[in-house]
């Protein structure tokens, strides 16, 4: 097992440290470790999922539902986060919580997608979630643009080890990605959309490249007549040009609200866009409620 001692800590600030007897019911009581032992996620698996083309080392963390053992013959959605090192904890975390009173959120397959071994976060995600090199000059030193084999690599070989692995429903798939994270999801989801079904597109780096992504919606619908994906999108309302000292230096919510008006106007028969301003949030802090919503969004309780 993996130990998040860091996420630990992100988790308490988000979530609160009080416990409700709801809380307590639900959360079995963990074994005394002691001695400055690492925090433990329990109940998580991590698995090493290599990339052959690459060379790369990947690891894939997973966490089963509740009923997952007693439910022998179900098979359930599998929601894919990316920079799971952060977000995988906190969205299992957020999943059992809003579940507490009453079913809000369908039980499902957590699969977070981590960095390569061996590279910082910063440089594996620079690299593996945008599509053209051309990357900020704040960051010009760094390899950007190797998308498009990181989802070559999901394809032919995360996806495929989940769904060979665990009851996982290939036909309801889900991507959720913050960030450059939502950059990548909008770019599998203009190449190879089938490859989801729900795409959740958090704060996404729309921005990138001159707004690449829109040359890419734009050389989609030319030769489509169909998107078939559910796609729900969350931002602060902080990531805009001045206003606020923890504000973003380009127009995030204004290239938000454009990549909805586009599809909208696309008229897809198989689209669903929504998308949610979040007030009081910017780029960072707008994680974990954006993570909230999306949950409730595209993996409501089922009746």
């Amino acid at each position: 097992m993996r130990t998040f001692g860091l996420a630990a800590v992100l988790l308490a600030a988000v979530l609160g440290s009080s416990c409700s007897d709801a809380d307590a019911r639900a959360t079995p009581p963990q074994a005394a470790s002691g001695n400055g032992s690492p925090y433990v996620l329990q109940g998580t698996q991590v698995w090493e999922v290599p990339d052959p083309v690459s060379g790369r080392d990947y690891e894939v963390f997973v966490s089963l539902p509740a009923s997952y053992a007693t439910s022998p013959d179900r098979r359930y959605p599998v929601l894919y986060v990316t920079d799971a090192d952060y977000a995988f904890p906190i969205i299992r975390q957020i999943a059992r919580r809003v579940n507490l009173n009453e079913p809000m959120v369908e039980e499902f397959i957590l699969v977070g997608l981590s960095y390569s071994r061996g590279d910082s976060p910063i440089a594996s995600r620079n690299r593996d979630y945008t599509p053209t090199p051309n990357g900020p000059r704040n960051a010009s030193s760094m390899v950007h643009g190797e998308g498009p084999a990181y989802q070559i690599y999901l394809k032919t070989r995360a996806i495929p080890f989940i769904e060979d692995r665990f009851r996982a429903d290939p036909t309801r798939r889900v991507l959720l990605g913050h960030s450059y994270g939502g950059l990548l999801g909008a770019q599998i989801m203009f190449t190879d959309p089938g490859l989801f079904q729900a795409y959740v597109l958090g704060s996404p780096s729309f921005w990138f490249d001159r707004r690449h992504i829109m040359t890419m919606e734009a050389d989609y619908a030319r030769t489509h007549r169909d998107l078939p994906a559910d796609v729900f999108m969350y931002i602060g309302a902080w990531e805009v040009p001045g206003g606020d000292s923890r504000n973003a230096p380009v127009d995030m919510v204004g290239d938000l609200r454009t990549m909805e008006r586009v599809l909208t106007s696309r008229a897809y028969p198989g689209l669903r866009v929504r998308s949610t301003v979040l007030e009081d949030e910017d780029h960072l802090t707008v994680a974990p409620v954006g993570f909230t919503r999306a949950l409730m969004a595209v993996l409501p309780a089922r009746p």
